[in-house]
């Protein structure tokens, strides 16, 4: 079918001219002047919905801007290389200024500076193709009193930041970003508030969908962020929010990105076919890898893309726990979790890794910064996954509108659509794997032991995740905080061991509480499948410790360690069917037999147990 040639068009860019400050690059100084915002033509269309006749005399629609012959793997490949507006219009503000603050108040409030042009168009010519602008919408909304609508200044702000980046020839994508932790009323005991969440999010969603319904397939909304999975129990907002168990979190995080398709779908225009980004849950890739999740269905044909996040190991990526990358384990970890995602691309969705990156510290890049990202971006290129750095002002100066540092610069260079596009897709492939398997090959052995050996260890992060030992059911001694020291054990059979860990040694010189500690034993379910860890003895701080909250049991989560937690905060429930014994019925087991909130500092822990045939 021969389609007519699309208009260009002018109409949609800002009619009015909006006062900002602006950020000059080079000096970081604000004038405060009048910005002028130019169009070019050639990114911002304008959709007219028209019609042509085909050869059987029906009519088709055309869609302008839309370039409705791409598959959602294709379109992947278009966006290239991409970077977050990080810690700005989603920065939260409502709490300290209401709904009726200035945008300039919310953009600013978590110490980013006014977005301006130059910003957007030095991450273009730093090589990235693709702004991710995580949005709060609920900064300007008066969503207690059943008013959905979110403020005409703030709506008008969001759209100006996506025309800095359409002039640039960018894809721009759209969410709904943490926003206050709303979310957490999906999981409420009120079947009154999980109703006006709903209503809440539709209401958001049809607003946005009106606003950019004539803009071409370089803007993309997505359906949420991390909260759409277990955070619908979150208590930020709605304090009665814990409802849902974790299917009813499928459930529930399934229904809603239905609900986001067919909103956006029946807003029209060239929303008909636009490219979705469809949050996974909690865009964790192993749980969305998870049967339960499901995909939405949708009118369009192959216009739904995935979005999923990669922080491993968050110790590493995000905490300062762990300081260096770069075992064999570490590349073949990455491999392995990234390779996962093949289980939607080969149903045809492009996956978008929406956020990653390794987090600097105090404005300082971290050991191995460059060998990660350049391992992760072939890995992308190996996949066909969109990246999209996450950043707030930290890898990417917003003063000096460039890449902090020179090796970033030229891999965020390398990794460029610009560069990309030129050559054979094939060699890129081959390229990328070449590095990555010279890479691997050159990588140092993590410490740990052979599948003959079993050995005994405390799993251990601190509440704040600054301290970090061997955390997984993979015994790596090596994954730790610099200045532990461990007593880690061989299980030679049924015995009584010791565990134990010192951080006296640490920069801070304890731990402070735990968001997760538990005993794991490395081989334990081959080499002794059935045998359970019976805890003697808890000394804390050289105290002994009483346990609380239930009796503890012995689980496996992978079938290949032996674990028993001592405090979990992921797990609220027992499975009675995993959960082993050393005698005795399967009564009051809990998870947290160590009391998080009361623990305070630990300089020391030792576990004293013993290890016998299982009930």
């Amino acid at each position: 079918m021969k389609f007519k040639k699309m208009r260009k068009a002018l109409t949609l860019l800002l009619a009015t001219v909006m006062t900002v400050g602006v950020v000059a690059c080079g000096n970081g100084e604000g004038d405060n002047t009048v910005t002028n915002v130019e169009v070019n033509e050639t990114d911002t269309q304008v959709a007219s919905e028209t019609t042509e006749p085909t050869a059987d005399n029906t009519e088709a629609k055309v869609y302008e801007g839309m370039r409705t012959e791409l598959t959602s793997l294709e379109f992947v490949e278009l966006m290239g290389n991409g970077i977050n507006l990080g810690n700005t219009m989603e920065a939260y503000g409502r709490q300290s200024f209401g709904v009726g603050a200035t945008t300039t108040a919310y953009e600013t409030f978590w110490g980013q500076p006014v977005t301006t042009q130059e910003m957007i168009s030095g991450m273009k010519a730093a090589g990235f193709d693709t702004l991710r602008i995580p949005v709060a919408w609920t900064n300007a909304m008066k969503f207690e009193t059943g008013d959905y609508t979110i403020g005409a200044d703030y709506l008008d702000r969001v759209e100006e930041i996506v025309n800095y980046a359409l002039k640039e020839d960018m894809y721009v994508i759209i969410n709904d970003h943490w926003d206050g932790g709303w979310w957490g009323m999906f999981g409420s005991a009120s079947e009154e508030t999980r109703k006006a969440a709903m209503d809440l999010y539709i209401s958001m969603w049809t607003q946005i969908g009106e606003r950019f319904k004539d803009y071409s397939d370089h803007v993309i909304f997505e359906s949420g962020n991390e909260e759409l999975g277990f955070r619908l129990n979150d208590k930020d907002i709605a304090t009665d929010s814990g409802a849902l168990t974790d299917a009813q979190c499928y459930e529930m995080t399934n229904k809603i990105n239905q609900q986001f398709v067919d909103t956006i779908r029946g807003t029209g225009g060239n929303n008909e076919v636009r490219f979705l980004l469809i949050a996974g849950f909690g865009t964790d890739i192993t749980n969305t890898c998870n049967d339960q999740y499901k995909m939405p269905t949708d009118t369009a044909d192959s216009k739904l893309l995935l979005s999923v996040h990669y922080y491993d190991p968050s110790g590493y990526c995000i905490q300062t726990s762990l300081a260096t990358w770069g075992t064999k384990r570490d590349y073949e970890d990455q491999i392995e979790k990234l390779e996962m995602m093949k289980k939607f691309t080969d149903q045809g969705y492009g996956i978008v890794i929406g956020e990653y990156g390794v987090l600097m510290n105090n404005k300082q890049m971290k050991e191995n910064t460059l060998e990660y990202t350049t391992n992760f971006l072939n890995n992308c290129d190996i996949y066909g996954y969109c990246p999209v750095l996450w950043d707030c002002n930290d890898m990417y100066s917003r003063t000096d509108c460039k890449i902090v540092d020179q090796g970033m610069a030229d891999l965020f260079t390398e990794h460029s659509y610009a560069v990309q596009s030129t050559k054979n897709k094939e060699d890129l492939i081959a390229k990328a794997k070449t590095e990555n398997a010279a890479a691997l090959e050159a990588a140092p052995e993590a410490a740990g032991v052979d599948d003959r050996t079993a050995k005994a260890w405390i799993m251990y992060t601190s509440s704040d995740w600054s301290i970090q030992y061997s955390v997984g059911d993979t015994y790596d001694p090596g994954s730790a905080t610099a200045g532990i020291v461990a007593t880690d054990v061989e299980i030679t059979g049924e015995g009584t061991y010791t565990v134990a860990l010192d951080f006296t040694g640490t920069s801070a010189g304890f731990a402070n509480s735990t968001t997760f500690a538990a005993v794991g034993i490395a081989n334990g379910e081959a080499l002794y499948p059935g045998y359970a860890i019976n805890i003697k003895e808890i000394l804390v701080n050289g105290e002994p410790y009483k346990i609380s909250g239930g009796r503890p049991y012995t689980c496996s989560d992978d079938g290949l360690c032996t674990r028993v937690n001592l405090y979990n905060a992921w797990v609220t429930a027992v499975d009675p069917e995993k959960a082993r014994v050393a005698s005795g019925p399967k009564m009051y087991l809990s998870p947290t037999i160590m009391d998080a909130a009361n623990l305070g500092n630990v300089e020391t822990i030792s576990v004293t147990f013993d290890y016998v045939a299982g009930n």
